[in-house]
């Protein structure tokens, strides 16, 4: 049970194989945002995935849609016995939404829980470090309710539906690998996380001029728009694409040369797909949130640690002549 937000999605996504490899035949649900349900939905070992709408609910909690979509939810997580109910959110909502599915519930102990009131509602309850990165978190814990030990490096196990031909391929038109791209992830809920417009720009020239990279910059809200199309009137070849859905943008960030992002749940999504990633942190901490494993791309900056342009127009070289896995 992981259910926001983006990042912590993807971050949960290693779970599902390790379970498929310890557990054959093992049959995964997943409760999750509705607005992030697409992205477990590509992981073909995800047997069921159950939306929620908690924030569109708690504003309208007396809509006959919020009723409806409450009472569906919880229909399907009474609809059959679990044998193992795992909240790996750690968050008192995420805990009391697993009790409402059938099963014995497990998750962090007082020590490595995020909000100490979720183990309340726990009948086993398992200590992880804080100090390891969210995913390998979220692999112990599973890997400590389910009873079997981690040996095998994580797998994201996403699996994007064929391109071509599709009838959403008409959003992907900017999105062409034939002209090669670089993305770059701009926009982030959390204005501390944003790297200046101006070192945008400036990347954006070089990786134009020195690297033969156009940029796409996609958005997902009027004021990322804005800044989008601000940004894409100065960097020449620059493009703002049509605004998709996780699983259609999921697939055009799979055919980009390289995505840049900063600490946002679509950088993650990008390396969980197979892009060759680098990651901008200037508030936060990478190794704690960054990109994971190693080897799906670089980590720059971190708490007040603000990388320039060039340093990242080098990682880009770097990662770019990496061989695929």
């Amino acid at each position: 049970m992981k259910t926001s937000s983006l990042g912590d999605v993807v971050h949960n996504l290693p779970v599902v194989d390790d379970l498929h490899r310890a557990l054959p035949g093992v049959e995964v649900d997943w409760l999750v945002e509705q607005a992030f349900a697409e992205v477990p939905a590509l992981h073909p070992g995800v047997h069921a995935v159950i939306p929620c709408a908690l924030r569109r609910w708690r504003a309208r909690p007396w809509a006959a849609e919020s009723r409806a979509g409450w009472r569906e939810m919880r229909e399907r997580l009474a609809a059959r016995p679990y044998d193992l109910v795992v909240d790996t959110q750690g968050l008192l909502k995420s805990a009391l939404l697993a009790r409402l599915a059938t099963g014995p519930r497990a998750g962090f102990d007082q020590s490595s829980v995020r909000e100490a009131l979720a183990t309340r509602f726990y009948q086993q309850a398992y200590p992880v470090p804080r100090t390891l990165h969210a995913l390998e978190r979220n692999r112990q814990l599973v890997a400590q309710a389910a009873g079997y030990t981690l040996c095998d490096p994580p797998s994201y196990g996403l699996r994007l539906p064929p391109g071509g031909g599709g009838r959403d391929d008409g959003n992907l038109d900017d999105w062409d690998p034939r002209t090669p791209f670089v993305v770059f992830l701009h926009a982030t809920a959390r204005a501390e996380k944003l790297w200046p417009e101006s070192a945008w720009i400036a990347l954006g020239r070089e990786a134009y001029e020195r690297l033969g990279l156009r940029a796409l910059l996609p958005w997902g809200s009027d004021a990322e728009r804005a800044r989008a199309e601000r940004l894409a009137r100065s960097i020449p070849g620059a493009r703002v694409p049509a605004r998709t859905g996780l699983a259609e943008l999921a697939r055009g960030l799979s055919r980009a040369r390289v995505v840049i992002g900063v600490d946002t749940g679509l950088l993650h999504l990008a390396s969980a797909v197979g892009v060759r990633c680098i990651g901008i942190y200037v508030a936060t901490d990478p190794a704690r949130n960054g990109l994971y494993p190693p080897s799906v791309g670089l980590n720059l900056g971190g708490m007040s640690i603000v990388p320039g342009p060039g340093e990242v127009l080098a990682a880009v070289s770097q990662v770019t002549a990496w061989q695929a896995p």
